[in-house]
């Protein structure tokens, strides 16, 4: 087994103590690998303890993979929470690690993934190895593994769906991987049980660190629900969605008893579900590291009282970015309420009726950038300047020219949006916040931002920019702690 690619980033005594007491906040921040089995397991794993001699901590599952050692049948290191990119140390390697995950490198060659960060494959190559410990194949290789093994322990998929699904190019692949890895035929995982109906969704488990503020996010979302489109409440969250040209839904609801949420997805094609479960992971943001955030946001006086009464804080993300850009321009200097309505109004005018959702209470679908691009939105109570601004950013998005890539860099991003008429950078900040889930998108110009963290004393744009440069890399959750404050 190959020890180089362990991460140094790692504190040995800090994991051994986690690895010790089974401390489930951990669980995915690193994997312990036992030299005499071969085999990677998550710092929880119930298997007797390994002498420390024997041990060799990596950063993620696929650093582990790269070394040589096996994933563990018992305490499945696929149903870890996380993913690797919480250590990544720059940008670039993140987006290109957000697009692994959405299926970039399942059928593309590495070539295509670095160019679409702009960089050369062998730097791209360079970042991963000193960031993450692992190749990008490496990455892509643990992640169609892990998805695979995921969907067949919980789902009923045909074992060819599950391949197709989890980015494999042929059964025979898909098999290999399987033998290499565990020894076994993938049919070998699949438990006893009934078969479920065509039209019934199929149910995936999205594990999460502790803590998670479950009912905070739920809230955040139902303030906003746009009737039909979607609805929020304590017990769970569900929309209307378009995959690949093809209307669908999903629900997330927290699991009782256990660190993680229950996705359902309905009218989602197997190939499309590992970009669908990647897309709503990012949304409810279950691969936070609750400790690495509050331990920066906790070191500031002001705001550790805040860290230490909401622990559990993730950042709402959204499911569209264009969607989610509309109603962020129709929020502009009204009340929450308000930009509700007339989103409402879009949808109701502009939208689809989504008969296949209707059953459980939605109906409608968000009308995609095309039907905006010469919409008379001014009939529908919408100023003029706004329906301007939402036309332009329309014809943009469906030009291309504004796309939510998650591996474009912040400030790229945010001019992109800003060089359209109407919309700043406070607007253009509160989109890379919820639609690239952002987490140091910082919209310093919010008034109540200024308010909270000046503590009395309204701070300027200038100063509340200086003293944020402290909680880099984690302003957006700031900016989510602070306006929770002001409620």
């Amino acid at each position: 087994m190959d020890d180089t690619s362990a991460l140094s980033t790692l504190d040995p005594a800090v994991c051994e103590q986690a690895r010790l007491t089974r401390d489930a906040r951990f669980d995915g921040v690193f994997y312990t690998a036992v030299r005499t089995t071969g085999i990677y397991c998550r710092p929880l794993c119930p298997a007797p303890t390994p002498k420390p001699r024997n041990i060799v901590y990596y950063a993620s599952a696929a650093a582990a993979a790269a070394a040589g050692f096996r994933p563990c049948l018992r305490c499945r290191p696929e149903a870890a929470p996380g993913s690797p990119l919480h250590h990544a140390a720059s940008g670039l390697v993140a987006g290109a690690l957000r697009l692994i995950e959405q299926g970039a490198l399942d059928r593309r060659p590495l070539a295509a993934l670095a160019e679409s960060v702009g960089v050369g494959e062998r730097h791209l190559r360079r970042l991963f190895a000193s960031e993450l410990g692992a190749s990008p194949l490496d990455v892509a290789a643990t992640r169609r593994l892990l998805f695979a093994k995921q969907l067949l322990t919980e789902t009923t998929l045909p074992v060819t769906q599950v391949a197709e699904a989890a980015g494999y190019a042929s059964l025979r692949r898909f098999n290999a991987a399987f033998l290499e890895a565990y020894g076994k035929a993938p049919r070998t995982f699949r438990r006893a049980r009934g078969a479920i109906a065509a039209d019934e969704p199929l149910v995936l488990r999205l594990p999460y660190r502790p803590p998670y503020d479950f009912a905070a996010l739920a809230a955040f979302y139902a303030r906003r629900a746009i009737p039909g489109v979607e609805h929020a409440d304590a017990s769970g969250y569900r929309r209307t969605i378009v995959v690949d040209g093809e209307p669908g839904w999903l629900s997330v609801t927290p699991i009782d008893g256990d660190d993680a949420l229950a996705l359902r997805v309905h009218g989602v094609r197997a190939q499309a579900l590992g970009p669908v479960v990647a897309r709503v992971r990012r949304m409810f943001d279950v691969d936070a590291d609750p400790l690495a955030i509050m331990r920066t946001l906790g070191a500031d006086a002001a705001l550790a009282p805040l860290a230490a009464r909401w622990p559990g804080q993730r950042l709402p993300g959204a499911w569209d970015g264009f969607e989610l850009g509309v109603r962020a321009v129709l929020g502009q200097q009204v009340s929450v309420a308000a930009a509700r309505t007339l989103a409402a109004r879009v949808v109701e005018h502009h939208g689809d009726e989504d008969p296949a959702s209707a059953a459980i209470g939605l109906g409608r679908r968000f009308p995609s950038p095309q039907r905006l691009v010469d919409a008379p939105l001014e009939a529908l109570g919408i100023t003029r300047a706004r329906a301007a601004t939402i036309r332009a950013y329309a014809a943009a998005c469906a030009a291309g020219d504004i796309g939510f890539g998650v591996h474009e860099g912040l400030d790229t991003f945010v001019d992109r949006l800003c060089a359209l008429p109407g919309i700043g950078p406070w607007t253009a900040h509160y989109i890379a916040m919820r639609a690239l889930s952002h987490p140091d998108a910082f919209p310093a110009g919010d008034l109540i931002l200024r308010r909270q963290a000046g503590a009395g004393t309204t701070l300027t744009e200038r100063a509340l920019r200086e003293r944020a440069e402290a909680w880099r890399p984690w302003r957006a959750y700031t900016v989510f702690l602070l306006w929770h404050s002001a409620d």
